[in-house]
Protein backbone atom coordinates (compact mmCIF):
# COMPACT_ATOMS: atom_id res chain seq x y z
CA UNK A 1 0.00 0.00 0.00
CA UNK A 2 1.26 3.52 -0.84
CA UNK A 3 0.06 6.76 0.74
CA UNK A 4 0.56 10.51 -0.15
CA UNK A 5 1.09 13.40 2.00
CA UNK A 6 0.94 16.70 0.33
CA UNK A 7 2.43 19.57 2.23
CA UNK A 8 0.99 23.27 0.76
CA UNK A 9 2.57 26.42 1.80
CA UNK A 10 -0.22 29.08 1.93
CA UNK A 11 -3.67 30.14 3.46
CA UNK A 12 -6.41 27.99 3.93
CA UNK A 13 -8.98 30.69 3.32
CA UNK A 14 -8.94 29.61 0.08
CA UNK A 15 -7.39 25.91 -0.79
CA UNK A 16 -6.81 26.25 -4.11
CA UNK A 17 -4.78 22.82 -3.93
CA UNK A 18 -7.62 20.91 -2.81
CA UNK A 19 -10.46 19.65 -5.47
CA UNK A 20 -14.08 19.97 -4.48
CA UNK A 21 -15.67 16.43 -2.74
CA UNK A 22 -11.70 15.41 -2.57
CA UNK A 23 -11.41 14.98 1.14
CA UNK A 24 -12.94 12.62 3.64
CA UNK A 25 -12.02 13.48 6.83
CA UNK A 26 -10.58 16.50 8.57
CA UNK A 27 -8.66 16.67 11.70
CA UNK A 28 -7.40 19.86 13.00
CA UNK A 29 -6.86 22.48 15.76
CA UNK A 30 -7.33 25.61 14.63
CA UNK A 31 -5.88 29.14 16.32
CA UNK A 32 -8.11 29.65 19.67
CA UNK A 33 -9.58 33.45 19.03
CA UNK A 34 -8.92 35.55 22.59
CA UNK A 35 -6.52 33.48 23.39
CA UNK A 36 -3.50 36.27 23.52
CA UNK A 37 -0.40 33.99 21.54
CA UNK A 38 -3.15 34.25 18.45
CA UNK A 39 -3.78 37.73 18.84
CA UNK A 40 -1.02 39.01 16.21
CA UNK A 41 -1.48 36.29 13.79
CA UNK A 42 -5.43 37.06 13.51
CA UNK A 43 -4.51 41.06 13.50
CA UNK A 44 -1.90 39.90 10.76
CA UNK A 45 -5.20 39.11 8.64
CA UNK A 46 -7.14 41.65 9.75
CA UNK A 47 -6.01 44.52 11.68
CA UNK A 48 -9.09 45.73 13.06
CA UNK A 49 -8.95 43.13 15.49
CA UNK A 50 -5.84 44.70 16.69
CA UNK A 51 -7.53 48.01 16.66
CA UNK A 52 -10.47 46.10 19.08
CA UNK A 53 -8.21 44.32 21.30
CA UNK A 54 -5.84 47.88 21.93
CA UNK A 55 -9.50 49.84 22.69
CA UNK A 56 -10.59 47.09 25.07
CA UNK A 57 -13.63 45.86 22.54
CA UNK A 58 -13.13 42.16 23.25
CA UNK A 59 -16.27 40.82 21.94
CA UNK A 60 -15.99 42.97 18.31
CA UNK A 61 -12.41 40.96 18.52
CA UNK A 62 -13.98 37.98 18.98
CA UNK A 63 -16.38 38.41 16.40
CA UNK A 64 -13.60 39.02 13.90
CA UNK A 65 -11.45 36.61 14.59
CA UNK A 66 -14.02 33.96 14.49
CA UNK A 67 -14.82 35.66 10.81
CA UNK A 68 -11.28 34.47 9.22
CA UNK A 69 -11.84 31.13 10.79
CA UNK A 70 -15.33 31.04 8.70
CA UNK A 71 -13.92 31.59 5.42
CA UNK A 72 -12.03 27.96 6.09
CA UNK A 73 -15.39 26.53 7.04
CA UNK A 74 -16.83 27.54 3.80
CA UNK A 75 -13.81 25.68 1.84
CA UNK A 76 -14.12 22.95 4.13
CA UNK A 77 -17.73 22.62 3.03
CA UNK A 78 -16.63 22.70 -0.53
CA UNK A 79 -13.80 19.96 -0.36
CA UNK A 80 -15.47 17.26 1.98
CA UNK A 81 -17.47 14.78 0.37
CA UNK A 82 -20.78 13.68 0.77
CA UNK A 83 -20.98 12.41 4.54
CA UNK A 84 -17.54 13.35 5.19
CA UNK A 85 -16.49 14.06 8.59
CA UNK A 86 -14.76 17.34 9.87
CA UNK A 87 -12.84 16.81 13.28
CA UNK A 88 -12.24 20.24 15.10
CA UNK A 89 -10.26 20.45 17.93
CA UNK A 90 -10.95 23.64 19.89
CA UNK A 91 -10.97 25.26 23.34
CA UNK A 92 -12.65 28.25 24.77
CA UNK A 93 -10.42 30.95 26.15
CA UNK A 94 -10.37 32.84 29.91
CA UNK A 95 -9.46 36.49 29.27
CA UNK A 96 -9.61 39.77 31.28
CA UNK A 97 -10.41 42.99 28.76
CA UNK A 98 -11.22 46.55 29.43
CA UNK A 99 -11.54 45.32 33.30
CA UNK A 100 -13.71 42.39 32.96
CA UNK A 101 -12.82 38.63 33.38
CA UNK A 102 -15.12 36.23 31.46
CA UNK A 103 -14.58 33.40 28.94
CA UNK A 104 -15.00 33.23 25.44
CA UNK A 105 -16.44 29.83 24.12
CA UNK A 106 -14.66 29.26 21.12
CA UNK A 107 -16.68 26.01 21.04
CA UNK A 108 -19.94 27.51 20.99
CA UNK A 109 -19.22 29.89 18.49
CA UNK A 110 -17.62 27.27 15.77
CA UNK A 111 -20.46 24.80 16.44
CA UNK A 112 -23.24 27.74 15.07
CA UNK A 113 -20.89 28.65 12.67
CA UNK A 114 -20.92 24.43 11.26
CA UNK A 115 -24.22 24.52 11.63
CA UNK A 116 -24.88 27.59 9.55
CA UNK A 117 -23.14 25.58 6.44
CA UNK A 118 -25.65 22.65 6.42
CA UNK A 119 -23.11 20.41 8.63
CA UNK A 120 -24.67 17.73 11.32
CA UNK A 121 -22.89 18.16 14.65
CA UNK A 122 -22.29 14.25 15.75
CA UNK A 123 -21.19 13.75 19.49
CA UNK A 124 -18.65 15.90 20.70
CA UNK A 125 -15.72 14.40 22.65
CA UNK A 126 -13.87 16.93 25.69
CA UNK A 127 -10.18 15.37 26.50
CA UNK A 128 -8.08 16.94 29.09
CA UNK A 129 -4.86 18.67 29.32
CA UNK A 130 -2.27 18.02 31.85
CA UNK A 131 -1.82 20.91 34.00
CA UNK A 132 -0.21 22.73 36.19
CA UNK A 133 -1.80 21.84 39.81
CA UNK A 134 0.26 24.42 41.66
CA UNK A 135 -1.68 26.99 39.52
CA UNK A 136 -4.73 25.93 38.94
CA UNK A 137 -6.41 28.81 40.52
CA UNK A 138 -7.35 32.08 39.14
CA UNK A 139 -8.67 35.04 40.39
CA UNK A 140 -9.19 35.41 44.59
CA UNK A 141 -7.75 32.21 45.21
CA UNK A 142 -9.24 30.88 48.47
CA UNK A 143 -11.53 33.77 48.90
CA UNK A 144 -15.06 33.76 47.76
CA UNK A 145 -16.89 35.01 45.48
CA UNK A 146 -14.55 36.09 42.39
CA UNK A 147 -12.28 32.65 42.47
CA UNK A 148 -12.68 30.97 38.72
CA UNK A 149 -13.01 27.61 37.38
CA UNK A 150 -9.60 26.83 35.50
CA UNK A 151 -10.52 25.17 32.01
CA UNK A 152 -8.69 21.69 31.52
CA UNK A 153 -9.79 20.27 28.73
CA UNK A 154 -10.72 20.85 24.82
CA UNK A 155 -13.36 20.14 22.46
CA UNK A 156 -13.24 18.00 19.63
CA UNK A 157 -16.20 18.85 17.61
CA UNK A 158 -17.37 16.55 15.51
CA UNK A 159 -19.46 17.76 11.90
CA UNK A 160 -20.87 15.45 9.31
CA UNK A 161 -21.10 16.69 5.75
CA UNK A 162 -24.78 16.11 4.47
CA UNK A 163 -26.04 12.21 5.17
CA UNK A 164 -24.30 9.48 6.35
CA UNK A 165 -21.43 7.88 3.47
CA UNK A 166 -22.23 5.00 1.57
CA UNK A 167 -19.90 2.54 0.94
CA UNK A 168 -19.93 -0.98 -1.46
CA UNK A 169 -20.75 -3.80 0.13
CA UNK A 170 -18.12 -5.90 1.32
CA UNK A 171 -15.87 -3.28 0.73
CA UNK A 172 -11.95 -4.62 1.44
CA UNK A 173 -10.41 -1.40 2.75
CA UNK A 174 -13.56 -0.59 5.05
CA UNK A 175 -12.89 -3.91 6.90
CA UNK A 176 -9.44 -3.74 6.81
CA UNK A 177 -9.67 -0.28 8.40
CA UNK A 178 -11.76 -1.89 11.44
CA UNK A 179 -11.27 -0.96 14.95
CA UNK A 180 -10.65 -3.86 18.00
CA UNK A 181 -14.40 -3.82 19.73
CA UNK A 182 -12.36 -2.86 23.05
CA UNK A 183 -10.56 -0.02 21.09
CA UNK A 184 -14.36 1.20 20.19
CA UNK A 185 -15.53 1.40 24.01
CA UNK A 186 -12.66 3.38 24.35
CA UNK A 187 -12.64 5.80 21.98
CA UNK A 188 -16.43 6.29 21.63
CA UNK A 189 -16.53 7.50 24.70
CA UNK A 190 -17.39 11.55 24.88
CA UNK A 191 -14.57 12.19 27.85
CA UNK A 192 -10.92 11.40 27.08
CA UNK A 193 -8.71 11.35 30.27
CA UNK A 194 -5.82 8.60 28.51
CA UNK A 195 -4.31 11.18 25.85
CA UNK A 196 -0.90 12.59 27.08
CA UNK A 197 2.13 12.98 25.13
CA UNK A 198 3.67 14.07 21.33
CA UNK A 199 5.92 13.08 18.99
CA UNK A 200 7.12 15.70 17.66
CA UNK A 201 10.21 18.03 19.42
CA UNK A 202 9.82 21.59 17.93
CA UNK A 203 12.59 23.70 17.08
CA UNK A 204 13.79 26.16 19.44
CA UNK A 205 11.45 28.19 21.72
CA UNK A 206 9.86 30.63 19.04
CA UNK A 207 8.55 28.05 17.39
CA UNK A 208 7.05 26.12 19.70
CA UNK A 209 5.38 29.45 21.07
CA UNK A 210 4.12 29.74 18.02
CA UNK A 211 2.66 25.73 17.39
CA UNK A 212 -0.34 24.82 18.69
CA UNK A 213 0.59 21.13 18.19
CA UNK A 214 -2.07 18.76 20.33
CA UNK A 215 -0.85 15.26 21.14
CA UNK A 216 -0.38 12.56 18.15
CA UNK A 217 -2.75 10.63 19.68
CA UNK A 218 -5.81 12.68 19.19
CA UNK A 219 -5.27 13.06 15.25
CA UNK A 220 -4.44 8.95 14.83
CA UNK A 221 -7.28 8.44 17.03
CA UNK A 222 -9.96 10.06 15.18
CA UNK A 223 -8.25 9.13 11.97
CA UNK A 224 -9.04 5.26 12.91
CA UNK A 225 -12.59 6.71 14.51
CA UNK A 226 -13.72 8.49 11.17
CA UNK A 227 -11.72 7.29 7.80
CA UNK A 228 -10.82 4.04 6.18
CA UNK A 229 -7.77 3.15 4.51
CA UNK A 230 -7.75 4.87 0.62
CA UNK A 231 -9.52 8.34 2.53
CA UNK A 232 -7.54 11.49 2.10
CA UNK A 233 -6.91 13.41 5.55
CA UNK A 234 -6.86 17.48 5.49
CA UNK A 235 -5.29 19.62 8.05
CA UNK A 236 -6.65 23.43 7.17
CA UNK A 237 -4.37 24.67 10.50
CA UNK A 238 -1.07 22.51 9.92
CA UNK A 239 1.56 23.78 12.14
CA UNK A 240 4.04 21.25 12.76
CA UNK A 241 2.48 18.84 11.17
CA UNK A 242 1.10 16.32 13.78
CA UNK A 243 -1.76 15.31 11.68
CA UNK A 244 -0.19 14.53 8.55
CA UNK A 245 2.47 12.78 11.02
CA UNK A 246 -0.93 10.60 12.36
CA UNK A 247 -1.83 9.77 8.85
CA UNK A 248 1.03 8.54 7.97
CA UNK A 249 0.69 6.08 10.68
CA UNK A 250 -2.68 4.80 10.47
CA UNK A 251 -1.85 4.67 6.44
CA UNK A 252 -4.18 7.47 4.89
CA UNK A 253 -3.02 9.90 2.40
CA UNK A 254 -2.92 13.66 3.80
CA UNK A 255 -2.91 17.27 2.58
CA UNK A 256 -1.63 20.11 5.16
CA UNK A 257 -2.48 23.84 4.64
CA UNK A 258 0.57 26.00 6.48
CA UNK A 259 0.95 29.92 6.44
CA UNK A 260 4.51 29.74 7.75
CA UNK A 261 6.98 28.34 5.72
CA UNK A 262 9.72 27.85 9.05
CA UNK A 263 6.79 25.40 10.42
CA UNK A 264 7.83 23.00 7.48
CA UNK A 265 11.38 22.70 8.79
CA UNK A 266 10.20 21.07 12.35
CA UNK A 267 7.87 18.25 10.25
CA UNK A 268 11.24 17.77 8.00
CA UNK A 269 12.92 16.73 11.03
CA UNK A 270 9.89 14.57 12.58
CA UNK A 271 9.21 12.33 9.30
CA UNK A 272 12.49 10.06 10.38
CA UNK A 273 10.68 8.70 13.22
CA UNK A 274 7.62 7.59 11.60
CA UNK A 275 8.44 4.14 10.34
CA UNK A 276 9.76 3.07 13.98
CA UNK A 277 6.37 5.10 15.61
CA UNK A 278 4.06 3.16 13.17
CA UNK A 279 5.73 -0.11 14.13
CA UNK A 280 5.43 0.35 17.78
CA UNK A 281 1.58 1.57 17.13
CA UNK A 282 0.69 -1.10 15.32
CA UNK A 283 2.47 -3.41 17.59
CA UNK A 284 1.24 -2.12 20.90
CA UNK A 285 -2.46 -2.08 19.46
CA UNK A 286 -2.01 -6.16 18.52
CA UNK A 287 0.01 -6.52 22.03
CA UNK A 288 -3.06 -4.56 23.66
CA UNK A 289 -5.77 -6.79 22.07
CA UNK A 290 -3.73 -10.45 22.86
CA UNK A 291 -4.12 -8.69 26.60
CA UNK A 292 -7.79 -8.16 26.44
CA UNK A 293 -7.91 -11.92 25.10
CA UNK A 294 -5.69 -13.41 27.87
CA UNK A 295 -8.18 -11.66 30.12
CA UNK A 296 -11.23 -12.92 29.33
CA UNK A 297 -10.01 -16.28 28.16
CA UNK A 298 -10.07 -17.33 24.67
CA UNK A 299 -12.66 -19.46 24.48
CA UNK A 300 -15.01 -16.55 25.36
CA UNK A 301 -14.71 -15.31 21.76
CA UNK A 302 -16.52 -16.57 18.78
CA UNK A 303 -14.52 -15.41 15.87
CA UNK A 304 -10.96 -15.81 14.92
CA UNK A 305 -9.65 -12.81 13.06
CA UNK A 306 -8.20 -13.96 9.51
CA UNK A 307 -4.97 -12.29 9.57
CA UNK A 308 -3.79 -12.81 13.09
CA UNK A 309 -3.54 -15.70 15.54
CA UNK A 310 -5.97 -14.43 17.86
CA UNK A 311 -9.37 -14.44 18.46
CA UNK A 312 -11.83 -11.58 18.26
CA UNK A 313 -15.52 -10.47 19.39
CA UNK A 314 -17.47 -9.51 16.35
CA UNK A 315 -18.03 -11.10 13.36
CA UNK A 316 -16.72 -6.76 12.02
CA UNK A 317 -13.07 -7.05 13.38
CA UNK A 318 -12.37 -10.48 11.41
CA UNK A 319 -10.63 -8.95 8.22
CA UNK A 320 -8.92 -5.60 10.08
CA UNK A 321 -5.32 -5.50 9.10
CA UNK A 322 -2.63 -3.14 10.48
CA UNK A 323 -0.02 -1.87 8.37
CA UNK A 324 3.53 -0.21 9.18
CA UNK A 325 5.36 2.92 7.27
CA UNK A 326 8.68 0.51 5.63
CA UNK A 327 9.86 3.72 3.94
CA UNK A 328 9.17 7.54 3.10
CA UNK A 329 10.84 8.83 -0.13
CA UNK A 330 10.01 13.01 -0.89
CA UNK A 331 8.24 14.11 -3.90
CA UNK A 332 7.97 17.89 -4.81
CA UNK A 333 5.13 18.60 -2.90
CA UNK A 334 5.55 16.09 0.16
CA UNK A 335 5.99 12.59 0.57
CA UNK A 336 5.39 9.08 -0.80
CA UNK A 337 4.63 6.50 1.91
CA UNK A 338 4.96 2.46 1.60
CA UNK A 339 3.36 0.46 3.94
CA UNK A 340 3.30 -3.19 4.82
CA UNK A 341 1.06 -4.88 6.69
CA UNK A 342 2.13 -6.43 10.58
CA UNK A 343 2.71 -9.37 10.82
CA UNK A 344 1.46 -11.52 13.74
CA UNK A 345 4.52 -12.13 15.26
Amino acid sequence: METSHRVIVGDSRRLDGVDDDSVELVVTSPPYPMIEMWDEPFAELDPVIGEHLDAGEGRAAFELMHDQLDAVWDELARVLVDGGIACINVGDATRKVDGSFRVWQNHSRVIDAFEGRGFEPLPEILWRKPTNSGAKFMGSGMLPPNAYVTLEHEYILVFRNGGTRRFEPNAEHRYESAYFWEERNRWFSDLWTDVSGELQVLGGDELRDRSGAYPLEIPRRLIAMYSIYGDTVLDPFWGTGTTSLAAMVAARDSIGYEREAALVSVFEGSVADVPSVSRTVGRQRLDDHRAFVDEHGPESFEYEATHYDFPVTTRQERPMRLYAVESLTETDDGYRAVHEPIDTG
